[in-house]
């Protein structure tokens, strides 16, 4: 497994979902024992359906998202992304800035992922 080509295809992924709101295809990046943890202080999520479970969630009352991901840093079997997101939720603008820090398997599926963002009104 190419850890730089798995992350670029994450990251790629992630953005094509994020704006279409394609949990499927996004949830196929993830290993079916995959753990993510969104945020540091919030309680993992554990497999693939929690983890479909979550983005579901996460994309209630969001609508028009313009999903930008910054090219993966890769080191070993691991990867940082930055992402920012402009979309209007529940009727209001909204920015989204964020980083997933990605752990892949050697099939290149991701095993375990970690998110820190922050939200703020309008888009900047």
């Amino acid at each position: 497994m190419d850890t730089r080509q798995a992350a670029q295809r994450f990251a790629d992924t992630w953005q094509r979902g994020w704006t279409q709101h394609d949990v499927a295809a996004i949830t196929a990046l993830y290993r079916d024992d995959a753990v993510h943890t969104s945020m540091p202080f919030r309680p993992p999520h554990r497999g693939r359906q929690a983890v479909a479970d979550y983005i579901a969630w996460s994309f209630t009352g969001e609508s028009d998202p313009r999903v930008s991901f910054a090219a993966p840093i890769v080191d070993g079997g691991r990867a940082a992304i930055e992402f920012r997101v402009h979309a209007v939720d529940n009727g209001r603008p909204v920015t989204l800035a964020g980083c997933v820090f990605a752990e892949f398997d050697a099939d290149g599926l991701a095993v375990r992922t970690r998110d820190y963002w922050h939200t703020v009104d309008g888009h900047q």
